[in-house]
């Protein structure tokens, strides 16, 4: 699909808006030139054929689709005319009817990819209002594509709960991976090996739950099944509360994602 579309991203500049704008254009959604970008303190080198402005108001009125890529509490004070336009969000908490209000828009949407976009892999679940149209769908669908793979959810509910889960992107195998690594260096591994070989094991099995798209259960239940080291692993990291601390953690990130949208 390509767009013909004008796109602007608030926030181009950052990590998330860039890693979604370099897969936009990647991928050949849109042209370089009908790409804006805004930035609040230094111009990025990235992608020099499109418009960077420091102005956001000049980016929304060049713009037909509006992404705003930017964190919550900078949001707060931020004043925006979309002007019926469609607003992409993917800032965490913010709902869709104070988007709308906000923005004078009533065709907005909450999404949520996470920091994967960068090399194609993010998960983006998202939803629209009532006031968005099939084009509309068709656009946001189109944009998240291009950064992995997206699903439209049923409620903003879901959203603040994958907010934590997929939201998270790399953050949640990095935790077990520093847990993973500091063990090895404690017991003696250099930490050159120790690390070459936690990355190497997450990394490989991110391609392979890929490839295979097995159930993550059905895996585990393998290694069980198996009665050797990694089954002793397993048993001792869920002995030790490792489903329930993974639990407590995700629902702590729930209610910060409610939180943060009863603020605004």
């Amino acid at each position: 699909m390509s767009v013909s579309l004008r796109i602007g991203i608030i926030g181009g500049g950052g990590w998330l808006g860039g890693a979604i704008a370099g897969s936009i254009l990647d991928s050949g959604l849109v042209d370089p030139r009908n790409l804006c970008l805004s930035y609040r303190s230094r111009q990025s080198d990235r992608f020099p054929d499109s418009f960077w402005t420091t102005d956001s108001q000049e980016l929304a009125d060049r713009s037909d689709v509006i992404l705003l890529s930017i964190r919550p509490d900078d949001w707060y004070p931020f004043a925006l005319d979309a002007s019926d336009k469609l607003v992409v969000s993917v800032m965490a908490g913010i709902r869709l009817g104070v988007l709308s209000e906000r923005h004078k828009t009533g065709r907005v949407v909450r999404a949520l990819p996470n920091a994967a976009a960068e090399v194609g892999k993010s998960y983006t679940p998202w939803i629209g209002s009532n006031d968005i149209t099939s084009d509309d769908r068709a656009v946001v669908r189109a944009i998240f594509e291009t950064c992995g793979s997206e699903d439209e959810v049923a409620s903003e509910s879901d959203i603040d709960y994958l907010t934590g889960l997929s939201g998270s992107g790399p953050a949640f195998p990095a935790l077990l991976a520093a847990a993973m690594m500091r063990d090895a260096v404690a017991r003696g591994l250099p930490a050159d090996v120790a690390r070459r070989a936690v990355n190497t094991v997450i990394s490989g099995t991110g391609r392979l739950l890929e490839r295979r798209n097995d159930c993550p259960d059905d895996v585990v239940q393998t290694f069980l099944d198996y009665r050797g080291t990694t089954a002793a692993a397993i048993e001792g990291m869920r002995a030790a509360g490792f489903d329930a601390a993974v639990a407590n953690g995700l629902s702590a990130a729930f209610k910060k994602s409610v939180s943060m949208g009863d603020a605004s």
